[in-house]
């Protein structure tokens, strides 16, 4: 394992001199700035640290990642098993039991054991910037984490509460079908009833509804829902009714999550969990749905894999193949980046 101090980075704010780190959502209701990684599967962990600065991040430093060759990536799901299991998802739509469940397949490929997750944060602020870009680097505590991420999970001001679920991916406006636009819709009224549960009844809103958000080599369809906490209610209420993220699992949320244990062949890790940070001093915070994110995990023996999930919502009207080539182009890029094929160069 590298000797690589604590550090955590959001946007142009950089965090270091670690103090503690707990699994107990509480502690964000306390005092301090706090680092959040949520595993898809659960797994919690807050950092707590001492320094906090505005500070951009810096270029990326030649030869300080040492990414994976573009042929070294394998998929927990290839092409034929990726689109079978579409296929049984859209059966599962027929015999009424889910609307809309999000298929996934995590990518894998081996990095020397000194790879450090800031020097990919690095090189994706620059190939693929993102509004929720985030980095948290905890290897004493298995978690090293890059996000590019371009969609909220929850976002905090004291009692107001808002999450921007993203549902339909193109290369282009005019790529979005009907398709997109239903499946987006349908995740909203998700995510209304999680925020819900956590709401004062009648102030859960959608101020924006399938707006159309450029990014990076790709467009996606966003909305906004927004509420005001209950009184007694704060981050472990909100995380327990919201999480996992409504628009990576699908509606209903539970048998979407069922479906989902069945059909996918790895754990989704920090892949479609929530990256973020939480000032309890200030009573804000704002956590990304861990999606365009990279992870290393490591062995006893010091060995090392980047990971990097990829998925696609599946609705009865979903072509498989389709299905397929929306998870490739959501991964591209990113790939890309991380194995120095990517020239800045190109543009956005």
């Amino acid at each position: 394992m590298p000797d690589l101090p604590p550090l955590a980075r959001f946007g142009d704010r950089v965090a270091t001199g670690l103090l503690d780190v707990t699994d107990d959502p509480a502690a964000l209701d306390s005092t301090g700035f706090w680092a959040v990684g949520a595993d898809f599967e659960g797994r919690l962990t807050c950092a707590r640290f001492r320094d906090v600065r505005e500070r951009p991040v810096p270029a990326p430093v030649p030869g300080a990642w040492r990414g994976p060759g573009p042929d070294d990536w394998t998929s927990s799901l290839d092409r034929a098993a990726y689109t079978a299991a579409v296929r049984r998802i859209r059966e599962h739509i027929a015999a009424g039991e889910v609307y809309q469940a999000n298929l996934c397949r995590v990518l894998s490929a081996p990095v020397p054991s000194d790879a450090d997750v800031d020097a990919l944060t690095a090189l994706l602020a620059r190939g693929n910037p993102a509004p929720y870009a985030g980095t948290i680097r905890l290897p004493g505590h298995g978690v090293e984490i890059a996000t590019a991420s371009p969609e909220l999970f929850l976002r905090r001001a004291g009692r107001t509460v808002e999450s921007g679920p993203i549902k339909g991916t193109g290369r282009t406006e005019a790529d979005l079908l009907e398709k997109d636009y239903a499946e987006n819709v349908m995740i909203v009224d998700l995510v209304r009833n999680d925020i819900g549960r956590v709401c004062a009844t009648g102030t859960v809103t959608v101020p924006d509804l399938c707006a159309v958000e450029k990014h990076p080599g790709l467009v996606h369809l966003v909305s906004t829902v927004r509420g005001e906490l209950r009184p007694g209610a704060g981050w472990p209420e909100l995380l327990g009714a919201a999480f996992p993220p409504g628009s990576v699992t699908g509606a209903p949320k539970s048998s979407a999550l069922r479906i989902i244990d069945a059909l996918e062949t790895a754990p989704r890790g920090p892949y479609c969990g929530g990256v973020g940070w939480v000032d309890a001093d200030r009573g804000t915070g704002e956590l990304a749905v861990g999606i365009r994110t990279f992870w290393i995990d490591r062995d006893a023996r010091g060995g090392a894999v980047l990971r990097f999930g990829t998925g696609a919502g599946i609705t009865w009207g979903s072509d498989p193949e389709g299905e397929w080539r929306e998870t490739e182009l959501k991964a591209s890029r990113l790939l890309a980046v991380a194995s120095g094929t990517y020239e800045v160069s190109e543009g956005t």
